[in-house]
């Protein structure tokens, strides 16, 4: 059973000591962290664009974890992913000089779709760089938002090189995945709204690529809910956050080889200093637990996940203790999946 539990949160929260202790956040974005009033200030600035995506419970997920489970649904979102929320407010508040160049970025997907949106909304031109390896269905909706692809080998740095070659052709303004405050103040906005939305959370789960979700959902735990503990949710094989959280340097990915698409980028010098700061852990899933994951929350409540959302419930179920008996919040990043191929038709795995 699935239930929304918009509203149920104002007259049952209570305040808790602050747990992080050393950042200093500032409301001028160009010179640190994203404050307090610069998030609210997103908020109203991308209201009119983005949805307020619900948040969900499910009672027999609640009892296959032993937790309280509050989802909040990003694979609602327009564009089907959190990526709207950064997208949009850094196409929003462009300038009329620069909006006029269009915008660019690399993208493996959901950024790409999020930001040729935006684009679209604005009247102007986006410039997608994609790896050659991208999902056909994102790649369809990137074309069908009407943004211009341009492909690339599936590396990091072949990514950079193609997308400085698109910007010199054009003289696009870069709105780069999640290295960038424009973006993670956006983002911050999802777990501002599942703070006002749910019940004082003891925990939050979102996954980790680059960082820009998870770092937003830190600054909004900072703000609005700071006796909350945040734990990114990362695949084993594209584990590039927590070996730098557990090195405390910033490690670029290498290889990276999981489902979850999603999550193969590396964390930004912007994303990393925020999640060393305010991240509690960052923890790792398996391939088999990430399908599992998803597939429970297909059959369970009946919504459509992609497997980078998935890895916040394989998180909770690989790592049990930190969550039993606790409220919990998952954010659902996106539903950008390929319907004929689905993962647990792909491959075998362990029955629930």
């Amino acid at each position: 059973m699935v239930n929304s539990i918009r509203g149920f949160a104002k007259e049952n929260r209570i305040i808790r000591r602050n747990h992080f202790n050393t950042i200093c956040y500032m409301d001028n974005s160009h010179h640190g962290f994203p404050g307090k009033n610069k998030i609210a200030d997103v908020r109203e600035i991308i209201a009119s664009q983005v949805h307020r995506t619900p948040a969900l419970t499910c009672a027999s997920l609640n009892e296959i974890t032993g937790s309280f489970l509050f989802f909040k649904c990003e694979n609602f979102q327009k564009g089907g992913a959190f990526k709207f929320r950064g997208a949009s407010h850094a196409v929003i508040t462009l300038s009329r000089e620069d909006a006029v160049r269009g915008v660019a970025t690399h993208s493996s997907g959901n950024h790409a779709q999020a930001l040729a949106l935006a684009a679209s909304m604005r009247g102007i031109k986006a410039h997608i760089v994609m790896p050659e390896n991208a999902p056909k269905i994102k790649v369809a909706a990137v074309e069908s938002y009407g943004g211009i692809i341009r492909f690339c080998r599936p590396t990091l740095p072949d990514r950079e090189s193609t997308l400085l070659e698109v910007i010199e052709e054009c003289g696009a303004t870069e709105i780069h995945p999640y290295n960038d405050y424009r973006i993670i103040a956006g983002q911050a906005s999802a777990a501002a709204e599942l703070y006002e939305d749910t019940p004082l959370l003891d925990c939050l789960v979102v996954p980790v690529g680059g960082g820009g979700l998870l770092s937003g959902s830190i600054l909004s735990t900072r703000y609005f809910s700071p006796g909350t503990k945040v734990f990114g949710a990362e695949p084993e094989q594209a584990n590039d956050a927590w070996e730098s959280f557990q090195k405390q340097k910033l490690i670029p990915v290498r290889n990276p080889n999981t489902i979850a698409d999603g999550l193969r980028t590396s964390l930004g010098s912007l994303t990393f200093p925020i999640i060393m700061e305010g991240a509690e852990d960052i923890l790792t899933v398996s391939e088999d637990a990430i399908i599992r994951a998803m597939q429970l929350i297909w059959e369970r409540m009946k919504i459509v996940v992609e497997p980078s959302a998935a890895t916040v419930l394989a998180a909770v179920i690989e790592h049990p203790l930190h969550f039993a008996g606790k409220n919990t919040g998952l954010i659902l990043s996106g539903g950008n999946v390929d319907l004929y191929r689905l993962p647990w038709l792909d491959r075998t795995i362990t029955n629930h």
